[in-house]
């Protein structure tokens, strides 16, 4: 009697303590809440190269805003009502990824000649589910490096590809390609005019490898248009005269490329210490022998 008493105890203990568990895991479930993934989506478009969408992944968490890594963005050309999956793209450590197209000719485009992208997230058991809609048209640089009374220019045209109408009262910045970042020329602002020109004079101490310099002219981040960037290169740069020692053999390259002196010194004088060791060894054997 006493048995089945206990065990009746024991069954009832293990109920309860299933039921509480339970329990806590659905008020648990019931208040956690999924961090908001904010997507931001920027276009770049490379004259005769490539185009490609830089996109962030961000999430504001404990009062701190993160990259969110490693997270699937599904990226969409919508037209009309239809929504055209082009493919899916993941998140580096920094939340940032992007999406590259070879030609704009992928895209479809609405009946106002508007590219028309979705970015979306489908969510996790972290994160909710979110998209970012980003809206553009086509636009063209035209550049080109002209000559008058020796003084070199940057001559550049914008204009809508879809239409090929000269695009007015947009700002260009002209700038030469550096190591870490590029370097501004001309005046601050260079609006183009009603036949979408600009002319920039060039100064002539630039230095280059070779002489060789490589203009850029950008219309940066327009709300209509993204980011188009024309590239000209142009031999009018001072040479630079290369004076690396990287591949020769000095006390600062790499271990591959040590001086023969370093390499054969210490040598020599580790083999005449042995050497004199074994000698030393030898006279000491020959005198404990009677």
């Amino acid at each position: 009697m006493k048995n089945r008493l206990k065990f009746n105890y024991i069954v009832y203990a293990l109920a309860v303590f299933t039921w509480l568990s339970v329990s806590s895991q659905i008020a648990y479930g019931q208040t956690s809440k999924k961090n908001t993934v904010r997507l931001r989506a920027d276009y770049f478009k490379i004259m005769n190269d490539h185009i490609y969408f830089d996109i962030k992944a961000s999430s504001k968490i404990d009062k701190q805003t993160i990259g969110v890594a490693h997270i699937d963005i599904l990226v969409s050309n919508i037209v009309n009502d239809d929504e055209i999956e082009l493919g899916t793209v993941k998140t580096n450590m920094e939340g940032t990824c992007k999406f590259t197209l070879k030609s704009l000719s992928t895209l479809k485009v609405d009946s106002t000649n508007t590219y028309n992208m979705r970015f979306s997230f489908k969510g996790n058991d972290a994160f909710k589910r979110t998209s970012k809609s980003v809206s553009f048209k086509d636009a063209n640089i035209v550049a080109q490096l002209t000559e008058k009374d020796s003084i070199h220019f940057i001559q550049a045209t914008l204009f809508d590809a879809s239409t090929n109408m000269p695009i007015s009262e947009r700002l260009l910045n002209v700038q030469v390609q550096r190591l870490f970042r590029p370097l501004r020329i001309g005046p601050e602002f260079n609006s183009t005019d009603n036949n979408g020109t600009i002319i920039v004079p060039i100064e002539k101490d630039i230095p280059g490898v070779n002489g060789n310099l490589t203009f850029e002219v950008v219309l940066n981040d327009s709300d209509d248009f993204g980011t188009v960037k024309a590239l000209v290169n142009a031999p009018i740069g001072i040479p630079i005269v290369d004076e690396s020692t990287f591949d020769e053999r000095t006390m600062w390259s790499p271990r591959n490329k040590t001086p023969y002196l370093l390499l054969i010194l210490p040598n020599l004088v580790i083999l005449g210490m042995w050497g004199l060791i074994i000698y030393l060894t030898l006279n000491l054997f020959k005198i404990s022998k009677p």
